[in-house]
């Protein structure tokens, strides 16, 4: 049987450059993220995770509006189902922002060091296809958003 847990991850753009981690644990290079709290919504989770792995304040490029006496809460871009191991799963809820205040200070119970990277860096043999088209994709998103 496959348990799943949901995570919020997010792209992080600042001067048309995105933030990545070198995750310590997994070796890899990604966004800041985590697992999303009982009874923690989304796009606070996404937030949260910046916070604590980067030091940073940051917006989300989506916004979340009132529908008569509901939230429409802000729209991840998209929805990852990723493989962690044969029998479990994350569905991961990827967000685009750009910083707000704050200097890069990652956590380094997470992470090993912290990297800003363009569009061209992007292309690094050590970044993964998924990190590379997302990370791009907020680079695209944040600059139509100014």
């Amino acid at each position: 049987m496959i348990t799943r847990d949901f995570t919020a991850t997010t792209f992080i753009v600042h001067e048309r450059r995105t933030l990545l981690l070198h995750h310590r644990k997994l070796g890899i290079w990604v966004p800041p993220g985590g697992h999303i709290d009982p009874h923690e919504l989304p796009h606070v989770a996404a937030l949260r995770e910046v916070r604590e792995e980067t030091g940073l304040e940051a917006a989300l490029l989506a916004v979340g509006r009132t529908l008569g006496s509901v939230e429409m809460l802000p729209q991840p871009h998209c929805m990852l189902l990723e493989d962690i191991s044969p029998d479990h799963q994350h569905i991961d809820l990827i967000y685009f922002a750009r910083v707000v205040a704050g200097e890069v200070a990652h956590a380094e119970r997470e992470a090993l060091s912290a990297r800003w990277y363009d569009w061209d860096e992007l292309d690094s043999p050590e970044i993964a296809e998924d990190m590379r088209e997302l990370g791009r994709a907020a680079i695209v998103a944040a600059a139509a958003a100014e």
